[in-house]
């Protein structure tokens, strides 16, 4: 797993597909030939001011990294990029619960893109 950095990913990847969830919105698209790595998918995280402040957007950052640490090793596809935009419950959720929706967005999104996790 890579990590998205720049601003052009970040828009790239809002305008593809999206999933929404009480807890995450998923944004997903395919990685441009440029930046494509055999075996490799690109993830970021954002937060906006919605969240609350500095404080609740940083921990909302750390429970998605960690979300996705946990889910995306296993049912993520090379060669896509996802990005996680935490929501209001994003902050209360139970992590189990945190993990459920992302799983759920993931699946969601790769049944319309018309591959299945491998």
């Amino acid at each position: 797993m890579e990590r998205l950095k720049t601003r052009p990913d970040f828009l790239r990847a809002a305008k593809g597909i999206r999933r929404v969830t009480p807890a995450i919105t998923l944004e997903v698209c395919e990685t441009p030939s440029a930046a494509a790595k055999p075996g490799v998918l690109r993830v970021g995280f954002t937060a906006s001011r919605k969240i609350g402040g500095a404080v609740q957007r940083n921990r909302a950052k750390r429970r998605l990294r960690a979300a996705a640490a946990a889910v995306l090793p296993l049912s993520g596809l090379p060669g896509n990029d996802y990005v996680l935009v935490a929501r209001r419950d994003t902050l209360t959720r139970p992590f189990g619960g945190l993990l459920d929706d992302l799983v759920s967005a993931l699946n969601a999104a790769h049944a319309r893109l018309g591959r299945s996790t491998a």
